[in-house]
């Protein structure tokens, strides 16, 4: 019967590992940050379905109207076990990068549970306590872990806090230590609410006709994970540093520039984007411009005066060179005559003083010929030669996962737009979408997140102008379904266009029973895993 029992153990002692690495995982994709992995657990994965079943596995085991207490365990087994094949199985968006950091997270977590479960079950070995046998303990107490699983991830968190910040401080000194033996690197940070990714890499394949330049890779854009570049990539020979610098919320910014002490910079756009950490449009805008202040006064700062908030934002530390499309007024440099081809794009860069060049790019879209001409001016600025620039941007290829287009089966064109959408990009999206008259014009799409108060409004805006430019929609999942709907409606998309899914894999399904040669697909944005 004891070793019958230890089978028990083990297979719910599997579970809540399997439940604590979800835990883990959600966390991550928080950003290790407890008050927005808190939100996330507000909106009703504290008490969503998963955990309701662990509830009610707790109260058949100490429910004394049943008097089952053994059935109960084996029956909470089964389900443990149930849980741990459904989980193994899952496949995620964004899956668990076992960090050290995370890894020593998930051992508190262990050394925090098991070493509470082992001693409940070595002292109710074999024990009766009234109607509950020391078995049906030890199990309740594990599926009472599993219940509050994520507060014991956010203890575990808070006790590690002093330790990962003095760990921290020694990655963030040694860093520091790099940059001051390199002291004729020039550092170029790249801001922005959208935009930041796509500029920082135009800006190096430019520079990289001139000079041997480093970026910060993929979405490297936090404090550590630029300083994990430094430490990790940054070699003696590097003479330009390009640092994408991300915000969730005011000081980010700064504490970047505090690292790496940028000597010019780019701010590509200030908008509605992380509303609900930032609050206000004014703390968005404030927090971008943390890159322009911390800029010397013999540096330079390249900001995009088509959004207003920057357009009326003085700067007097540093000198300031203003580029824009829409918006020409009191510019130093616009783009004119853009003009899309089979090839992509060709557009004209004019200065103040009437100097022109002229431009070709496999890219499309707006926001892309805004931020070429964001690094254009940057490497101009830096010593760059005219025809190394036209070279380079001749033959910048597109950047996945940003308005990248490619040829799907069935002579199918695909248009990949979906690594974060905002209003602004979002919109020129369906534009360049709207283009494509061969076949039907479908949009796949859930729509945007993190815009605060606006959501449903700028949703439901985006629904309004698919309903305008598009053939058939395909709205995902439940977290904008309403609104954008709602707004497709109100452009007169008829109903047989309109098609709501719960999953991107019934998306899937359903564009393979509707799509035919010559259709354009859009593939709109992309929700982590944290979003239903």
């Amino acid at each position: 019967m004891e070793y019958t029992y230890f089978i028990l153990y083990l297979i719910c002692a599997v579970y809540m590992v399997y439940n604590f690495r979800y835990d883990l995982q959600m966390f991550q994709q928080n950003s290790y940050r407890t008050d927005r992995y808190w939100r996330w657990l507000s909106g009703g994965n504290i008490s969503g379905a998963w955990r309701l079943v662990d509830v009610a596995c707790f109260f058949l085991l100490f429910a004394p109207q049943l008097l089952i207490t053994p059935l109960a365990a084996l029956i909470v087994t089964i389900v443990a076990m149930v849980k741990v094949f459904l989980l193994s199985r899952r496949k995620y968006k964004k899956p668990l990068v076992m960090t050290k950091r995370v890894w020593r997270l998930y051992s508190v977590m262990m050394l925090l549970s098991l070493g509470e479960v082992g001693s409940v079950a070595w002292f109710t070995n074999g024990a009766t306590y009234g109607i509950y046998s020391g078995a049906g303990i030890t199990i309740g107490l594990i599926t009472l872990i599993n219940i509050f699983s994520w507060a014991i991830m956010i203890a575990s968190h808070v006790i590690l806090t002093p330790v990962e910040h003095r760990i921290q401080q020694g990655y963030i000194d040694d860093a520091k230590r790099i940059l001051a033996s390199m002291p004729d690197m020039k550092v170029v940070g790249i801001t922005g609410s959208y935009g930041k990714t796509s500029t920082k890499h135009y800006l190096t394949r430019i520079l990289s006709e001139e000079y041997d330049v480093l970026m910060t890779p993929g979405s490297f854009n936090t404090p550590m994970g630029v300083v994990r570049t430094i430490r990790e990539q940054m070699k003696p020979y590097n003479q330009i540093f390009v640092c994408e610098m991300g915000a969730k919320q005011r000081g980010d910014i700064k504490e970047i520039c505090d690292i790496v002490n940028p000597t010019c910079g780019i701010v590509t756009a200030v908008g509605p984007m992380h509303l609900e950490s930032f609050k206000s449009i004014e703390n968005v805008r404030d927090t971008k411009f943390e890159l322009v202040d911390a800029i010397p006064s013999d540096g330079f700062a390249v900001i995009n005066n088509d959004f207003e908030q920057i357009a009326g934002r003085e700067v007097t530390n540093t000198r300031v060179i203003r580029y824009g499309i829409s918006r020409p007024e009191c510019c130093d440099y616009v783009a004119k005559d853009i003009r899309y081809t089979p090839r992509g794009t060709t557009f004209k860069i004019v200065s103040r003083d009437g100097d022109e060049m002229e431009l070709e790019t496999k890219l499309l879209g707006e926001c892309n010929v805004s931020d070429l001409l964001a690094a254009v001016i940057m490497a101009q600025e830096l010593g760059v030669s005219k025809e190394k620039i036209r070279y380079a941007v001749a033959s910048i290829d597109q950047v996945e996962h940003r308005l990248s287009i490619k040829r799907g089966g069935m002579g199918v064109t695909i248009i990949d737009d979906a690594f974060n959408s905002n209003p602004t990009g979002s919109r020129m999206a369906v534009e360049v979408l709207s283009h494509f008259t061969e076949g039907k014009r479908i949009i796949v799409t859930p729509g945007m997140i993190e815009l605060g108060e606006e959501q449903y409004t700028l949703n439901a805006e985006f629904g309004k102008h698919i309903g305008k430019n598009v053939d058939i929609a395909i709205v995902v999942g439940e977290y904008n379904r309403e609104a954008i709907v709602e707004g497709i409606r109100s452009a007169g998309m008829s109903e047989d266009k309109l098609h709501v899914v719960d999953s991107f894999n019934e998306a899937q399904a359903l564009l393979g029973r509707i799509m035919t040669s010559g259709d354009t697909v859009l593939y709109e944005n992309d929700l982590p895993d944290t979003f239903k």
